[in-house]
Formats: C-alpha cells, sequence, structure tokens
C-alpha cells in the first residue's frame, strides 16, 4: 500500500510542458457551477455560517473501481462494481482549507503555512483521520450551524468516488481520460494518457488554482489526499453491497483518496485506493467534508 507522500513506479509520455493555469477566484465558483442562477439552481449550493461552499451531489448509480485494462489498474480496484447513492448530499467545493481549520479547530497544522509558502487558502494538512473527524463533530456543534439544522462528516469512499467521476463513469479522471498540469497540482513530470509533460510540484497550491470537473467540484485530483469516513480493506469490493456501501466495520487503516502533489498521474485516478493508520499524519493529507441538511430543523 502505497504511503500518501510515496511516489508510485510509472511512466508518462514525455513533451514539451505547458504553462501553468492562472488561478481562478473564488468569485468565480458559482459562474463555474452554474451560467445563470435561478431559484432552482441556488438550491444547488449552500454556504454555512462561515462561508464554506457546498455543491449539490445527485443521488443516482455509477461503476465503482476500474476495469484490468485501465493504465495503472490495481488489485484492490477491482472488481469494477455498480454502485447505487441512494441520498442526494452536500460535498464541499474544495478540501477543507487552514483558514476554516483555524477557525474551528484554533490551530493551523499545516507544514504550507503562510511563513512557509502557503497561505490561508491552501488546503490544511498535517491532519490525522481523527483530526478531520473532529473537525466535523466541533464544526456540527456551532450554534448557527445547529440552527440552521447542518451536520458534517467526512464523505463515504462510494460517495466520494462518485462525486470525483462527475458523470463520467467510463474515464480515469473527472475530465476525461488524461491528466496533466493544466488539470491539477501533482508531480506533472509523469502525467497520465497522452497527456503532456510538466514539471514536479514542490507543494500544495490554493485549493481552486485548477479547473472544477463537471458538478462544480475543484481539487478531486491531486494537491492532497482526502481522508474518507471508511476503514480499509484491500478486497472490500468483492463483498461491498451495491447501495450506499460504508466499508468494513472495523480495520487498521483508513481510506484515502485523490492522490497529492507528490504523486504521479496515476495515482490520482479516480479508482485509485489508499489508505494510512488513522494517527498518522502527513503533508499531502487533507479532507473536504459533506454537510447534511436537517430539514425538520427548518421546518
Amino acid at each position: 500500500m502505497a504511503e500518501p507522500g510515496e511516489i508510485p513506479a510509472e511512466g508518462g509520455t514525455r513533451r514539451e510542458p505547458r504553462r501553468a493555469r492562472r488561478p481562478v477566484g473564488l468569485d468565480q465558483i458559482f459562474d463555474t457551477l452554474q451560467p445563470t442562477q435561478t431559484e432552482a439552481e441556488r438550491a444547488k449550493t449552500l454556504s454555512n455560517s462561515l462561508g464554506m461552499t457546498f455543491v449539490l451531489v445527485p443521488a443516482g448509480s455509477f461503476v465503482m473501481g476500474s476495469a484490468a485494462s485501465e493504465f495503472g489498474h490495481r488489485v484492490n480496484e477491482h472488481p469494477a462494481h455498480e454502485v447505487v447513492i441512494g441520498n442526494s448530499f452536500y460535498l464541499g467545493v474544495h478540501p477543507v482549507t487552514q483558514q476554516f481549520f483555524q477557525r474551528v479547530m484554533g490551530r493551523n497544522p499545516s507544514r504550507f503555512h503562510a511563513a512557509n509558502g502557503g497561505s490561508p487558502e491552501h488546503p490544511v494538512e498535517m491532519v490525522n483521520w481523527g483530526d478531520a473527524a473532529a473537525f466535523c463533530d466541533r464544526l456540527t456543534r456551532f450554534e448557527e450551524e445547529k440552527a440552521a439544522g447542518r451536520s458534517y462528516r467526512l464523505p463515504t469512499e462510494a460517495e466520494w468516488e462518485y462525486a470525483c467521476r462527475a458523470g463520467k463513469a467510463d474515464t480515469p479522471f473527472g475530465q476525461g481520460a488524461s491528466f496533466n498540469a493544466d488539470h491539477g497540482n501533482f508531480d506533472a513530470s509523469h502525467p497520465y494518457g497522452e497527456a503532456a509533460v510538466g514539471s514536479p510540484s514542490a507543494m500544495t497550491s490554493p485549493v481552486i488554482r485548477y479547473p472544477a470537473n463537471a458538478w462544480g467540484l475543484h481539487d478531486m485530483h491531486g494537491n492532497v489526499w482526502e481522508w474518507c469516513a471508511d476503514w480499509y480493506a484491500e478486497g472490500y469490493y468483492r463483498a461491498s453491497p451495491t447501495r450506499d456501501p460504508a466499508g468494513p466495520t472495523k480495520g487498521s487503516m483508513r481510506v484515502l483518496r485523490g492522490g497529492g502533489w507528490r504523486n504521479h498521474g496515476t495515482a490520482c485516478r479516480a479508482a485509485y485506493r489508499n489508505a494510512l493508520a488513522p494517527h498518522q499524519r502527513d503533508s499531502a493529507t487533507g479532507f473536504r467534508v459533506v454537510v447534511m441538511i436537517n430539514d425538520r430543523a427548518n421546518g
């Protein structure tokens, strides 16, 4: 099992590097999601009392995992199988940033803080699974969030992959079959597919520098690995339920998804499964959160 900072052995087609994409501003998120904002469309986004932004991920089904023919396929991604996500949910537009972690938890554990090349808009990292779960619990207990009927948790592994694919279940990435320095923050000297070679990344990047996927989610591939709620088991897919799988009931490691700034393109695929002991921290590991709405609190 690869550690979050470990670079998997792989190759890539070498071409001239492309120029980096210019940062996308926070004020462009809603334009990315919807060119016009009717009342129904506004319901597809949510902002909480801290200003964290979430996108509605619709209920549906998809094929989880990868076929043996997919470049970079690993045994723990087998078999590819249909999964039903039975309920819609709101997912963070991007990983939790340093500013929001600081506001909720009162500290910033990140290696790449403002005095070390980062900023409040960089993802929080150097957080273990317990830190991520504690963030969700503490934010849920904020008075404004309780009054609004909002509660927070980590996404399941299935929810994460479903949101990452954004309706493109037959491609390795949410945007298609290749992955290069225009698409995300990773070691672009080893891109994926017929993609141009770029330069290795030296650190995390601000959370919305790269384009969103079709459902308006940024940084699903690269930047930081993201903790999921599930315990990890290599062969779980062979026994996984079709509807809303939540992972094994116990284990020694928790699931990580998405790849990080130090990894090759193959580790940033939608199907790539990684795991880490829940007490461990890494400068390429962060998280994003799901917000659940309790309608009874708003009735």
